[in-house]
């Protein structure tokens, strides 16, 4: 098994060129492989692309004062309703806590290519990997984007897997992972309770849950307008808290048009992702959401990527489904990483597999 995992290592090597690599470069255009098919591409800059909207943006702090706890609740359920999605103030992290972690970030991403090769993977089953694209060695079209990914809670079971290097990488995006557990839990609690259930239903799977940190980098693109960072998706977990460091999230609307996510200094994005979706029996849905790339400046994100334990399996909540069949089947964060090794998700979400056919 060495063997095969050494050959494929050495065959991904071969392969292997980050987009930061290619922007260090100073290539006048994107190589062929990263050019979307005309469809696909981000309408930058036209009236469609950049459609203003008001998205909305919750204040938690509110959340801890009795008299307006409900009003909050009520927000939160509006919001899930109509986007899958929105922003937080007031989040209890504090702001030298996201500087350290995009600190950290950028020191990672500056290391030479030979360094960040040491952690380099096609298999999603790692707990730790660095790679390009979504995965390098299997994706038809290839995305402007190069990412870390690693487990990170319990943090003791995994930060020593995390890479040495910068020496502060541990310490600083350590300190943010625990920050935004904590904040996770604040908030599954919100969202159960906006819908009617009690506050505490996801309360044991959360606590035994995982979390994944993607930890994104998107550099300066020399031909943004026909490639991405990432194409449509959802995520696959409960939620995700996303810190960017400045405007390139788009989410789809219920019309199915893009809309460009401000960029707001100190906010968080919090988007529901298919778990949430299967266990409100599709009463509030997963947000599809893609990374547009910019010409003149690199952006870095942090998705924490929220997750029932890896082999728990969700379904619709019994209080949500009544006397009608379940608008869902089941399924667990493994079935989620076995469909990815072997689909295309481009082609088709995954959470399209859980579909019952009478919803």
């Amino acid at each position: 098994k060495l063997n095969m995992e050494e050959t494929m290592k050495s065959l991904l090597d071969d392969s292997f060129e980050s987009a930061m690599t290619l922007t260090n470069s100073g290539a006048p255009q994107v190589p062929g492989r990263y050019v979307l098919p005309p469809s696909q591409r981000p309408a930058l800059g036209s009236s469609l692309g950049t459609r203003e909207i008001t998205l909305p943006i919750i204040d938690l702090s509110l959340l801890h004062e009795p008299l307006l706890r409900s009003s909050v609740i009520q927000e939160i359920n509006m919001a899930c309703k109509e986007f899958g999605f929105f922003q937080v103030i007031n989040h209890g992290i504090p702001p030298s806590v996201v500087r350290d972690a995009l600190d950290a970030a950028t020191q990672f991403f500056d290391l030479p290519v030979e360094e960040k090769m040491l952690l380099v993977s096609a298999d999603v089953h790692k707990p730790v990997r660095y790679g390009t694209s979504l995965n390098h060695s299997t994706d038809r079209v290839h995305y402007w984007r190069d990412f870390i990914k690693h487990y990170s809670y319990p943090l003791s079971k995994w930060i020593d897997m995390w890479p040495s290097n910068p020496p502060c990488y541990k310490d600083k995006v350590g300190k943010y992972a625990e920050a935004t557990h904590v904040l996770h839990k604040q908030l599954i609690e919100a969202i159960s309770e906006s819908l009617g259930l009690e506050k505490d239903y996801l309360q044991e799977q959360t606590e035994e849950g995982s979390q994944v940190m993607a930890v994104n980098c998107y550099p300066a693109c020399p031909e943004p307008e026909i490639t991405l960072g990432m194409p449509p998706h959802s995520d696959f977990g409960s939620l995700t808290i996303l810190l960017q460091s400045s405007q390139g999230l788009q989410i789809m609307d219920s019309n199915k048009n893009w809309i460009s996510v401000p960029y707001i200094e100190g906010a968080l994005i919090v988007q529901l992702g298919d778990q949430v979706e299967v266990m409100s029996n599709g009463i509030y849905k997963s947000v599809i959401h893609r990374v547009t790339v910019n010409k003149d400046y690199k952006r870095l994100s942090f998705a924490s990527l929220h997750s029932l334990p890896l082999h728990k399996r969700i379904s619709p909540a019994p209080e949500l489904v009544g006397n009608n069949a379940p608008a869902y089947g089941e399924f667990s964060f493994n079935d989620f990483l076995d469909y990815i090794s072997s689909n295309d998700c481009v082609q088709q979400r995954f959470i399209d597999t859980l579909k019952k056919s009478n919803s």
